[in-house]
């Protein structure tokens, strides 16, 4: 199956994708769906609820068939193939990646042998219950291309010290930061003047001496360093050898962060290759909560896992006792780390699993509710959640039905998660219901991601078309959506009645500004809120259980690079400083001409302001470290790169101004090359500054010169009809081909007149779209943790070691769950309190209308003994104990609704305050008040 990978790479690769199960195809990334034998033909009574690409009108066919076709229409450009026939050697020796899902272990082992003997990459994925095994047979002499994730690092040079060793001093792109090199790391220079040896030098280790210093080789017979220059590094390519699955049954490696977890995932390995002996000997897998079972699985365990060394019975025992079980989080995580696997195989990009990785969530067993149940409970009822219903039991998934949930923001993560809950049929039931808004609609670079989305929905509100995909996978299940932003202006809307009706929220959201309003709003309505976000192949998962755990904190955003204003115009010495200089250039050309005026000197100018030989002090050389000095460039319209300018500058140009616009680049380039360009004359008195932090001086217009400017607009403006809207600004759209390649080739002739490395359409787009990098495997990922999560919620769940909180990396595999911190507490007048606790009155007066000032100091000095001798609300001073007696009256007689707007539904102010004698104190638990 050709692929055609969204991310870079042309042709990924063929695959092959055999088992009961699909994986991939179940994360919506790639498959090619197979049979091996009569086995993967038979199918339950009705749908099984982790299967997304089949409902009930796939009842009773082949699995392999009913996938494909819903397969093929996630993406056109892949040829996905059905094979119902035995997986010979002939027909496996075709494929590049051969995956097993759900497969009996002599079929795995026969397989297997038939792909390490032929070179083909082979990997087997499980999924049993709460618990997941994954295997990697990548060859004997399997080649990493290119092991680390993003971008390799690179760093400014500032000066490069001759001696041995010889120190180099350098800075980040953002200069406030270092080099974030590590000892070891290889590294190769370039665009050093003077010390020209290092340039053609091959790459180096570095030893680290601080942030912003590094010790390479012997310089000290180099000649001198003059200026300029990058480090950058270098990622040797990596040799790995595997064992076949035959040999690395008996002697695992597997991929473990502790001997704890180590010991756990010995003891699942040991309880998977049993289960697959109980299989074998009893035609079947163990009952749901059938002690005997677990029992006999466990012996089985024990045998096979002597040379293994200690077990841990327990696990082996609750893995057994659910493992009849099917969990669309379980299938959708082990899925999605099996497809990263095989593009890993395939493209050689990232670090492959070594060998063996388990996963389990049976702390979920541990909840109350979950640990008493009965054989009974958890015995089919012919209905699309019996896989479900073997685990958690017939009552908890009525209990899921009822749920009430809010998800916030449809893109890739929210699809995931959408299509999760209609699997696991969240809000499928009576009462039940989700509520998902997101602002946006689907674009087309949506469609690699985002699997509830098509072609026929580019253009379409986003949070609508999921609604709708995820009722045509489960029709029971109860979606309201909206296409709105969360945020101050939506309380009407979302406001804290609203979240208080809630059983949990999940966040999807991709800007940290909208998940700290979320956040606050959660904490105010004490609601459970699990957080999600990934960055390329990192993800995870934070769960905030009111009491139980701490309030979520703001983080940074990866997106939010900000630099002065003197370095992306004069002194760039960084690609990202030349991306963002050509979003600015955009703007200033595009948008703010119809809106304001902007402008910007030319190379030529600053060149005559502050020449190559400028010192900044005697001795000094102004142009030196991250100053780079420019060249000017000279017009070629024989340059693909000065033609690209010119032509996507134009069209953009011809838009503003309504015009029609010529797409023909052979009659751009014959007209470009009769232009005869008139010679750049720098001019005097001009201002540059040199130093971080000066702000540029405006030119000012004498009080004459504003008439005949106000004057030539006026004669513009009836020239060009009198319309108010004369011109079109046109505002960055990180998804249209024309404005990606006016900034491609500005930054990149940018980068040019400084010496600095050109990039690439895809990283120029990434930078100046301020895109953080998203893959399929990641959000399926992460959303199927979310969901493990979310189980626990539904059971009420009290105990916080039974959550995680969850973060993976893909890219080498690893992945750390933790229970997450404990809600803090604070001492204030002799009592503990947690930081979810807070004063809460419902603020009505005597007169039934909302509570005075007097009457709510009143209520604390008799409820809880304090004489509050300051009351704000936010910024307003509502009373002040050291005001006159006169101003203390008048504060007193305020009503706490007074400079509130008025509400449809009761509203509740969270307001701060001081006591006598706590001046000094800077914790106290939130005053909440409920207006009538």
């Amino acid at each position: 199956m050709a692929v055609e990978e969204p991310w870079g790479w042309e042709r990924l690769g063929d695959l092959c994708l055999s088992g009961d199960w699909g994986a991939c195809a179940r994360n919506g990334v790639w498959a090619l769906c197979s049979g091996s034998g009569p086995h993967q033909c038979r199918r339950p009574t009705s749908a099984a609820a982790p299967q997304f690409l089949q409902g009930e009108c796939s009842v009773e066919q082949n699995r392999a068939e009913a996938s494909q076709r819903l397969l093929a229409t996630l993406n056109p450009d892949v040829e996905v193939s059905v094979h119902s026939g035995e997986l010979s050697e002939e027909f496996l020796t075709a494929f590049q990646v051969v995956v097993l899902t759900e497969c009996p272990l002599e079929e795995q082992l026969r397989v297997g042998d038939i792909c390490h003997a032929k070179g083909v990459c082979f990997i087997v994925a499980d999924a049993k219950g709460l618990a997941g095994q994954l295997f990697c047979d990548f060859g004997e002499h399997f080649v990493v291309q290119d092991p680390g994730e993003g971008d390799p690092l690179c760093a400014t040079v500032q000066h490069i010290s001759q001696g041995n060793p010889g120190i180099v001093t350098c800075a980040g792109a953002d200069k406030n930061y270092g080099h974030r090199f590590s000892d070891g790391d290889l590294v190769m220079f370039s665009g050093v003047e003077g010390m020209v040896e290092l340039n053609s030098s091959e790459p180096c280790p570095v030893r680290v001496l601080d942030g912003f210093r590094l010790e390479i080789g012997d310089t000290s017979t180099f000649s001198p360093y003059c200026g300029g220059g990058r480090v950058s590094e270098v990622r040797p390519r990596q040799e790995h050898s595997y064992e076949p699955l035959r040999q690395a049954l008996a002697m695992p490696r597997i991929q473990a962060r502790s001997s704890t977890e180590l010991l756990r995932s010995r003891s699942l390995h040991a309880a998977f290759q049993a289960l697959h002996a109980f299989c074998q000997e009893r035609g079947r897998l163990p009952q749901p909560r059938a002690s005997e079972d677990a029992e006999r699985v466990l012996e089985l365990a024990r045998e096979l896992g002597s040379a293994l060394g200690p077990l841990d019975e327990d696990v082996v025992r609750a893995f057994a006792s659910v493992s009849a079980g099917e969990l669309c989080p379980v299938a959708s995580f082990i899925g999605a780390l099996a497809a990263q696997e095989a593009i890993k195989a395939i493209t050689g990009k990232f670090l492959p699993l070594d060998q063996w990785f388990y996963f389990d969530a049976l702390e979920c067993l541990a909840v109350e509710g979950a640990a008493g149940l009965m054989p009974e409970d958890c015995a089919p009822r012919g209905s699309r959640y019996d896989g479900q219903i073997a685990v958690f039991g017939a009552d908890f998934q009525e209990e899921l039905g009822r749920q009430k949930y809010f998800v916030v923001g449809a893109g890739a993560i929210g699809c995931e998660l959408l299509k999760n809950f209609a699997m696991m049929g969240l809000a499928a039931g009576p009462g039940g219901d989700i509520t998902v808004t997101d602002m946006d609609t689907v674009a087309h670079s949506n469609l690699h991601r985002q699997l509830l989305f098509r072609e026929a929905d580019v253009g379409k509100p986003k949070a609508q078309v999921a609604a709708a995909a995820v009722r045509l996978m489960n029709p029971d299940i109860k979606v309201t959506a909206h296409q709105v932003q969360l945020g101050p202006g939506t309380e009407k809307l979302f406001g804290n009645t609203f979240f208080q009706r809630l059983d949990g929220v999940v966040s999807a959201l991709d800007t940290l500004t909208a998940r700290a309003y979320l956040e606050s709003c959660c904490i105010r309505s004490r609601t459970a809120l699990l957080d999600t976000g990934t960055e390329g192949a990192k993800g995870n998962v934070l769960a905030m259980v009111p009491p139980l755990s701490q309030q979520l904190e703001p983080s940074s955003d990866p997106t939010d690079r900000s630099f002065p204003l003197c370095t992306l115009r004069f002194f760039p010495s960084a690609i990202e400083h030349t991306l963002l200089w050509a979003r600015d250039e955009f703007e200033g050309l595009f948008q703010l001409p119809a809106e304001s005026v902007n402008r910007f000197l030319g190379i030529k100018q600053l060149l005559h302001d502050v020449p190559p030989s400028h010192e900044s002090s005697p001795g000094v050389p102004f142009w030196s470290g991250d100053k780079r000095c420019p060249h000017p460039l000279i017009f070629d319209p024989s340059n693909d790169t000065h033609l690209a300018y010119v032509e996507a500058a134009a069209q953009l140009l011809a838009h503003t101004y309504r015009l029609p616009s010529c797409g023909d680049r052979m009659a751009t380039r014959d007209v470009l090359c009769h232009v005869v360009l008139p010679p750049f004359v720098p001019k005097d008195g001009r201002y540059v500054p040199t130093a971080e932090g000066m702000e540029e001086v405006e030119e000012t217009l004498e009080p004459g010169q504003m008439l005949d400017l106000v004057q030539e607009l006026a004669q513009w403006k009836q020239e060009l009809g009198g319309g108010t809207e004369a011109m079109d600004a046109i505002h960055y759209d990180k998804d249209s081909d024309l404005h990606l390649s006016f900034i491609t080739a500005a930054s990149n002739l940018r980068a040019e007149n400084y010496g600095i490395p050109p990039a690439s359409r895809l990283t120029s787009q990434r930078i100046a779209g301020r895109i953080v990098p998203a893959i399929i495997t990641t959000t399926a990922a992460v959303a199927a943790l979310a969901c493990l999560e979310v189980y626990k919620l539904v059971w009420r769940c009290r105990d916080l070691q039974c959550y995680r909180n969850s973060n993976l990396f893909l890219s080498a595999c690893l992945f750390f769950r933790i229970q997450p911190p404990p809600a803090p507490t604070y001492w204030y007048r002799g009592k503990e309190w947690s930081c979810w606790d807070r004063l809460e009155v419902r603020a009505i007066g005597e007169d039934g209308q909302a509570m005075t000032v007097r009457e709510l100091l009143a209520w604390l000095q008799e409820e809880h003994g304090w004489t509050v001798t300051k009351l704000l609300r936010g910024s307003t001073m509502l009373y002040d104990g050291e005001e006159d007696e006169e101003m203390r009256a008048q504060q007193q007689a305020q009503r706490l609704s007074d400079g509130v707007e008025r509400s449809a539904e009761p509203q509740q102010l969270e307001l701060q305050y001081v006591c006598a004698g706590d001046e000094l104190e800077d914790v106290c638990p939130p005053l909440l008040c409920t207006l009538p």
